[in-house]
């Protein structure tokens, strides 16, 4: 069972992050933002599960647990020999990922409750002067703006920020970041997939932003004016992922529209790394019943 592992462990996670780094800016934005997020979902789970039954290896191997369901513990515990401390590792560890994945839970829970409850109409206005923008996610969804930030924008300019909002409403974005949050909760060696998934809805809202305006220069300013309220980072769509050189980086894209360079097909690439750490989860546990049986003979 070591090797299932290594894989799903191990190997999935930074693979995938490999992939992403390599393939993200590359192809359509959208289509990959979403194949991201289920690959790195993907590789989350696998990577659990895998803790899982390593656990419960461990507690198979255990002398009093073998007397008590009738199995030789010892046939057990010679399947790790190679690697004895790889069971006991893997209950520490997804006891952490258990901890991680449901604060993370709550703490989302708890976010979208402070959410206003608005119920119409689609834009409201709140009397701030500091700078901000954000898409409140629900049924319908709402776009909320501070006069702060209306002050900011000419009139062109505020109709690429609501573009940019509804795009992130229409696509559910938020969705996609928080599963890609408790991916990384599950898996720390998934951090910077998480912040890449960000960063690809950010650049799929402007996208279709551009689209919606005909104007890819205006989208382009909106942002660089965003981005200088400086203050409100966390809080404006348009700025969400300005941290680290994000927004020149899109603020590029909008001004120097360029083809993908990769066929959009390898979109498949990072979800055939997910899958296959889901696929090796399995085969572990076909492995661990197989074993459990051959050692109640």
């Amino acid at each position: 069972m070591f090797d299932h592992f290594v894989w799903s462990v191990l190997v999935v996670p930074p693979l995938l992050v490999i992939a992403v780094r390599l393939l993200a800016d590359r192809l359509p934005p959208g289509a990959t933002a979403r194949a991201v997020t289920w690959s790195a979902a993907a590789a989350a789970i696998g990577s659990t599960v895998n803790l899982a039954l390593f656990a419960a290896h461990a507690a198979a191997g255990l002398p009093a647990v073998g007397r008590a369901l009738g199995w030789s513990a010892g046939i057990v515990a010679r399947d790790t020999a190679v690697a004895p401390w790889a069971p006991w590792l893997s209950i520490g560890l997804l006891a952490a990922a258990v901890v991680s994945v449901s604060y993370r839970w709550i703490t989302q829970h708890r976010l979208l409750g402070l959410l206003p409850g608005i119920g119409s109409p689609d834009l409201v206005m709140i009397p701030d002067a500091t700078a901000g923008a954000f898409a409140v996610p629900g049924r319908p969804g709402h776009i909320v703006v501070t006069t702060g930030m209306r002050d900011l924008l000419d009139d062109r300019q505020f109709e690429a920020l609501l573009a940019h909002e509804r795009a992130h409403l229409a696509e559910r974005h938020h969705r996609l970041v928080r599963v890609t949050q408790l991916a990384v909760a599950a898996h720390p060696a998934l951090w910077w997939v998480g912040r890449h998934v960000d960063y690809l809805v950010e650049r799929a809202a402007d996208e279709r932003a551009a689209a919606a305006l005909g104007d890819r220069r205006t989208v382009a300013t909106a942002i660089g004016t965003a981005a200088l309220a400086g203050t409100v980072a966390h809080r404006s769509g348009l700025h969400a992922a300005g941290v680290g050189g994000i927004v020149p980086r899109r603020v590029r894209h909008l001004l120097r529209p360029h083809p993908a360079a990769l066929p959009r097909a390898l979109v498949i690439v990072p979800v055939l790394v997910g899958i296959s750490s889901l696929v090796w989860t399995g085969e572990a546990a076909l492995d661990l019943v197989q074993l459990v049986a051959a050692a109640a003979r």
